[in-house]
């Protein structure tokens, strides 16, 4: 080789070796971990779906972490206390959110002067999914949703129908407005809790809300599930049809328990959480307790979690025009 070879021969050779240096799995990185506690915000009082989730994740996601993930139940202003917290925190991955579809019609709710927590929070993953469903007292004389509406129709006291947040009462107005049970008593809830103790008494005879709080009292013969909202049979509840069976299609609703982060917050932070997330649902203790739950692990991308956030809020803001909140 002379020495002109080797003049052009050294300087392609040196590219070479910086283009491999530059490849992604030259390139890449630890995932992100804290190495301090994380709090982890749930906007609704314990004892609901979103508050077993979050425990459901919290410890494993801290064994993983080798870091504390404290679960802080924030109730109030349906959901926005909570919700609040995090919108105003520091985007650096140490306070986080687990909410529901309900924070997609938050803007529309009267006195909380249309804040949107959408414009202020990082869409980071869902958790876990499951949908809706409709459910009633065991003293209620109704085996399928039909024959409910039927009752409420002809009962001489007016049925009532619990709400613990913003969707359900806008499903509420629905259901009356179109099964055409037009005394329906709406009566709000602080939490999911209060409103399946007052179920089980026939304080209040029905309710939108999610299995998870529903379904051991189901299982006891207390609570009657009479559908789900999904497009397909619950996998905890095969022997439950759908709304679309039970032939009220146009009640469809499916239950993410997702996770957000403050706006501004670092896609290295953001991966590295669903990177952990995507390990935490192995765990056989947390899919055990999220199958109690009714629900299916369901860990995606930010971008496919924003996706689904976008679809629910354009058929919520169709609804809210139809249904507007009181």
């Amino acid at each position: 080789m002379n020495s002109e070879s080797r003049r052009l021969r050294w300087p392609l050779a040196a590219a070479a070796l910086a283009a491999a240096m530059l490849t992604p799995q030259a390139q890449a990185q630890p995932a992100w971990k804290p190495d301090h506690p994380v709090s982890l915000v749930v906007p609704y009082t314990p004892g609901g779906g979103t508050d077993a989730t979050a425990r459901a994740v919290a410890r494993r996601l801290g064994e993983l972490w080798g870091q504390p993930v404290v679960v802080e139940n924030m109730p109030g202003a349906d959901g926005l206390i909570g919700t609040r917290r995090v919108m105003e925190a520091k985007p650096d991955g140490y306070t986080l959110l687990l909410q529901v579809p309900s924070i997609v019609v938050t803007r529309h709710v009267p006195g909380l002067k249309g804040v949107d927590p959408l414009a202020r929070l990082t869409p980071v993953t869902a958790v876990s999914i499951s949908p809706a469903a409709i459910v009633a007292s065991a003293k209620v004389p109704a085996k399928t949703l039909a024959e409910l509406v039927g009752y409420c129709k002809s009962a001489s006291t007016p049925c009532s129908i619990a709400s613990g947040e913003s969707l359900a009462r806008i499903s509420a107005r629905q259901l009356a407005a179109e099964a055409g049970i037009p005394n329906l008593i709406v009566v709000n809830y602080k939490g999911t809790g209060a409103i399946v103790t007052d179920m089980i008494a026939n304080n209040v005879n029905m309710a939108f809300t999610g299995i998870t709080a529903a379904l051991p009292h189901y299982k006891a013969g207390t609570l009657k599930i009479l559908a789900t909202q999904g497009k397909k049979r619950a996998a905890a509840l095969p022997e439950v049809p759908t709304t679309a069976e039970a032939g009220f299609p146009q009640f469809q609703s499916v239950t993410w328990y997702g996770l957000f982060a403050p706006q501004g917050t670092p896609a290295s932070v953001t991966q590295g959480i669903v990177s952990a997330l995507h390990e935490a649902v192995k765990d056989p203790d947390v899919q055990k307790t999220i199958a109690a739950a009714g629900a299916e692990p369901l860990v995606n991308s930010p971008a496919e979690f924003a996706a689904q956030i976008r679809e629910d809020s354009a058929r919520m803001d169709a609804l809210v025009k139809l249904y507007p909140l009181e």
